[in-house]
Parts: structure tokens; sequence; C-alpha cells
């Protein structure tokens, strides 16, 4: 019997919003950003329809020009709430909290280290987003402490079904020499942390991410859990691309694995894209990297010819919800696109 006191509870489960956090500047689109801010707008609108949004803004006077944006779109500014706070980015699946549920019914945030990806200098205004959303929320927040040190870890590079398996790779966590999150850390501390803070009780190990992914690996450009016992993995038949015989491993991997109930996981596979390239980089283009809604999914695209292939594979997976492409041909030229930008707030009981 699992007597764990912490869940961490699956995208599709009943979310109260969904936090992203606006763009002040093109950091991370650089000759984009004007097109970066009217697709955020896009993104807040569709969002809206079905849930409310938690925005976090850098200043006053930029929620007051956000605020003239959603008004000419036509958004329900009543579905959007306001955090003014600084950031360095607007990566919110890997700086926000990860919001569980406890066993007395309750929420609570718990504040994972983050370290601009193991990558980036500039990260020290991130690391402090999971104490104001918690704030916002009016609950408590619990740093993940193993060892006596605050554990690094993205969103980006973890998914859950919600009751006790958590996917990952060993290209993210496990590098001993490339962006490095926990110096000398094993499986067994990873899973270990899992289980204290997550609930999970069982781990599968992916091996590498995809091309063009600078944070090296992480599962949300790969595979994601659609239902408590099924994933949705990317696969690139072009066995002259880079990306062919990783995801012919993790492929394998995941028809072999086994869910915390010793059920076999089902898999269910979803094309990539052509190649992107921008300037001198491959794009991390993705089509798992959507993002769930109450009733809504919303698909990243990229006027690719599979885009209406994966529309409708995802269409047929989610009955229940709405199928949305968003095309995120410039979102990608920040090496992201919606489940990366965004992060669940899951409701209480």
């Amino acid at each position: 019997m699992n007597t764990i006191s912490r869940r961490f509870p699956a995208e599709w489960e009943k979310h109260q919003a969904t936090l992203l956090s606006f763009p002040s500047e093109g950091r991370d689109w650089p000759g984009k950003y004007h097109a970066i801010k009217w697709a955020f707008v896009e993104i807040i609108k569709k969002i809206t329809s079905f849930e409310s949004v938690i925005l976090v803004v850098k200043s006053d006077e930029l929620r007051e020009k956000v605020s003239i944006m959603l008004e000419q779109a036509h958004v329900d500014s009543t579905r959007v709430n306001y955090i003014i706070k600084d950031t360095n980015r607007n990566w919110m699946r890997d700086s926000g909290p990860a919001i569980v549920k406890t066993s007395d019914g309750g929420l609570e945030a718990i504040q994972f280290g983050f370290t601009g990806w193991a990558k980036y200098k500039n990260h020290k205004k991130d690391q402090g987003i999971p104490e104001v959303v918690a704030n916002h929320l009016g609950i408590p927040i619990t740093q993940a402490i193993y060892n006596n040190k605050l554990v690094v870890l993205e969103g980006g590079s973890i998914d859950v079904n919600g009751l006790g398996t958590l996917i990952t790779t060993e290209e993210c966590l496990m590098d001993p020499i490339v962006q490095i999150r926990n110096q000398g850390f094993r499986k067994e501390d990873y899973e270990n942390v899992f289980r204290e803070y997550l609930g999970v009780t069982n781990t599968i190990w992916l091996g590498n991410g995809i091309d063009g992914d600078d944070t090296h690996g992480h599962v949300d450009d790969i595979c994601r859990f659609i239902n408590r016992n099924t994933v949705l993995a990317v696969q690139e038949k072009d066995t002259s691309d880079p990306n062919h015989h990783k995801l012919e491993v993790n492929l394998e991997i995941l028809k072999n694995a086994h869910l915390e109930n010793g059920d076999k996981l089902n898999v269910v596979t979803m094309p990539m894209p052509a190649r992107l390239d921008f300037e001198d980089l491959r794009l991390p283009a993705s089509y798992v990297n959507f993002l769930i809604t109450n009733d809504c999914i919303l698909m990243p695209t990229f006027n690719d010819k599979n885009d209406y292939k994966a529309l409708g594979i995802l269409t047929d997976l989610f009955p229940g919800r709405d199928v949305i492409g968003i095309n995120a041909v410039d979102l990608v030229w920040g090496l992201g696109t919606l489940h990366c930008l965004s992060h669940e707030i899951t409701g209480p009981e």
C-alpha cells in the first residue's frame, strides 16, 4: 500500500489554472520578439477559453501593456491573474513549482533548484518563481532537499501518470560531464527524491533526447503520458536523421517497460516534423511538446506535412478534449514551445 503523503498529479487531471510568464524582451527569440508577443496573446486567448491563466509579468508597466494587447485580441480578462515578478526567462515548465496533492487533501508547492539547465549563468531571478507562485495560491512551499542540498530538477525533464510512474532520461539527469544537474547523483538518489517529494514509486529511464534540445535531453520533447497506462512517443523514420537511432532505442525501452502496478506500458507513436533549422541551429521541433488544459489540448505545429497527422493522433487519444494547433515556428526559435513555456496548476480535491 502506498503510504507516501504526496502525489504529483498527471497533467490531464483538473487544473485551477495554467502558469505562464510574458516575455519582457526578446533575448530568447532574437529578431522575432514582436511576433512572439502576439503568439503569447493567442496562447493566452486559447487557454482562457477553458481555464484561468496565472501570468507572471516583469512590472506594472508591462502588465498595462499586456492588458491592452489582450483586450485588443478579445481575451476574457477576468480569467487572467497577474504576478509581478522579474525573470531571466519565461520557461515556467522548468523554473516553476511542482504542485502536489497531500494526504490531507491540500496542495503544496515543491521547489526544486533551477540553474539555467546547468548551462546559462543568468538564472537567479527565475529561482524565485516557486515562492511567488505559492504565495499567490496561498499554499505552503517545501524545498526538495536531499543529502542537505537543494535538488536541481526541471519540470521538462520528467513526466508522470499521476499514480506513481515517472519517465525521464539518462542524458539529462545522469550525464557526468555535460550540463550536470546534481554532481554525483545516482539513479537511486533521484528515485529517492521522486518518491519523497512527488509520490513516485516507479521510474522509467530512457536514453537520449532529440537533437537541437539545449536542455540536454528533456523528456517532454520525446515522450508524454496521455493516460495512466499509455504514452505517446515520437519516432523518426528517416534513418539518415541523427534522431532516428536514439528514438528507436527509447521506443524499445518503453515497449518493455512496466507501470507501478506491474502492467505493461501501452506505447503509441507520433511522427516528427521535418528537420527545422534557423541560422546555424537545428531547432527542437516536436509535436509532443503539447499543452494539456481543461477540455483542450494545444499542440505545436510547424507548417509541416505531418502537422495534420499529428493533430489527428492527438484527437483520437483525447476524445473528450478539443485539439487545437498553435503555429510554433517562431516559438521554437527560443528552443522550446508550448509545454516548455507553461506549467499546470492543479486544483484541490
